[in-house]
């Protein structure tokens, strides 16, 4: 019984006495010489954080994923290829090629890629 409140004293106070002293070497002040200078981007920390954001560079990385994520599943094609020759496989990724090569075509002749505009 006293092994068993003597584990159950050490298991509450030992995380407890770790947390005070984490709490107390983590205390900053409100006004940190750090947190009132702009970080990396420029953009000052006490302004409103709803500023304009470029509509062209979210399309851009939008359309950067959806062909990253193409490519990552194209990865285990030759794999595919190389362990069941089936003309099913081949059709399919044929046809993935060609759906994928339309979209960047489509996405080029709309000017989707162009940052310079």
């Amino acid at each position: 019984m006293l092994l068993s409140i003597l584990t159950l004293f050490i298991a509450f106070i030992i995380p407890f006495v770790v947390l005070c002293i984490a709490l107390s070497i983590s205390f900053r002040s409100s006004e940190d010489r750090e947190k009132c200078s702009p970080f990396e981007c420029g953009f000052d920390p006490k302004n409103t954080a709803r500023i304009p954001f470029s509509l062209r560079f979210f399309l851009l990385a939008v359309i950067f994923l959806v062909f990253d994520i193409e490519i990552v599943l194209l990865m285990p094609s030759p794999l595919l290829l190389s362990s069941i020759s089936s003309h099913l496989i081949t059709t399919t990724l044929l046809l993935f090629f060609l759906i994928l090569i339309l979209g960047l075509l489509h996405e080029w002749r709309e000017g989707s890629l162009d940052w310079t505009l």
